[in-house]
């Protein structure tokens, strides 16, 4: 079981600290994809094209193949043999998409047909793609078994409405929402001079907190009634009990995103094929250790291990 070094105490230290000193990057080709519906998106390859295994990872929210835990898998995958695919979710790769739909937190439509085009049997989610792969198994069923093998979520926001509310309080607030916010909102209004009428840019303007930025721009652009649909509708939790692929869901105990009575009441009825990992430390998608100035190997390897079981 993991556990952070000394010199990193608490979750928030544990968080920011992996994102401050990210591994290496990897080298990376990049596909674009035609979507079903006429937009597109970037797909990042690294590792040997011809490896007998294929990997693909989906990223969290505003992340992208850059982000600290994407080149550490990336990095230790390829090592191992194996080819990974990081598909980016649309206006994620460093270019607009090209129409009004973005992506959200239960997105299982996209992680549906990029599963499908991309045909790799492991499957990995961190965070937001956590969430959203967890909940595309659950909905569907013995059904992802003709298209996955093994999968694994890290930092998934399995309860999504007390994930939101931990966000919008106090230094997670300053910490995490703002940081969010800073990328989402800009995005948001450049799509709205695109497409006038979507959403009220005064309201993006001022939204401080994500239950403000989902009620005004995320729920009606993804067709949710308003917030608390959204986070309802789009929580993985309670579609763990329908997974029927070996899954490995990890989740610090000390996430600042979510809290730990949360974590462990949303995975009480999961189904048998879910490994449940919840280790006291690590953080939100954290999880270095050893000696100062540490490193980002554990997540990649106990991941690996677990798809080639």
């Amino acid at each position: 079981m993991f556990r952070s070094p000394w010199w990193l105490p608490g979750g928030h230290l544990q968080t920011i600290y992996a994102s401050l000193a990210p591994p290496p990057r990897v080298r990376l080709e990049r596909s674009r994809w035609e979507t079903p519906d006429g937009d597109f998106i970037d797909v990042d390859f690294a590792g040997d094209a011809g490896a007998p295994r294929r990997l693909a990872l989906f990223h969290g929210l505003e992340g992208c193949s850059d982000s600290h835990y994407a080149r550490a898998i990336a990095a230790h995958a390829s090592r191992r043999g194996w080819r990974i695919a990081l598909p980016h979710f649309r206006g994620c790769s460093g270019e607009p998409n090209h129409k009004p739909r973005a992506y959200h937190s239960g997105d299982t439509q996209e992680v549906d047909w990029i599963l499908r085009k991309i045909d790799s049997p492991f499957v990995i989610g961190i965070s937001l793609g956590g969430n959203a792969l967890l909940k595309w198994l659950g909905e569907r069923g013995d059904e992802a078994r003709a298209l996955v093998q093994r999968a694994a979520a890290v930092s998934a926001p399995i309860d999504l409405p007390a994930a939101g509310r931990a966000l919008d309080r106090g230094v997670n607030r300053l910490f995490y929402t703002r940081h969010f916010l800073s990328t989402l909102k800009p995005k948001s209004l450049a799509k709205l001079e695109r497409f006038p009428g979507l959403y009220d840019a005064a309201r993006v303007r001022a939204a401080r907190r994500f239950r403000e930025f989902d009620d005004t721009v995320t729920a009606p652009l993804h067709g949710f009634r308003d917030v608390d649909h959204y986070w309802s509708e789009a929580a993985s939790g309670p579609w763990l009990e329908r997974i029927r692929v070996p899954t490995l869901v990890l989740n610090a105990r000390n996430d600042p995103f979510l809290p730990e009575r949360a974590l462990v009441a949303a995975t009480r009825k999961a189904a048998p094929c879910v490994v449940l990992e919840f280790p006291r430390t690590g953080g939100h998608a954290g999880f270095v250790s050893g000696p100062f100035p540490g490193q980002h190997g554990w997540l990649a390897n106990r991941l690996l291990d677990f798809l080639e079981q």
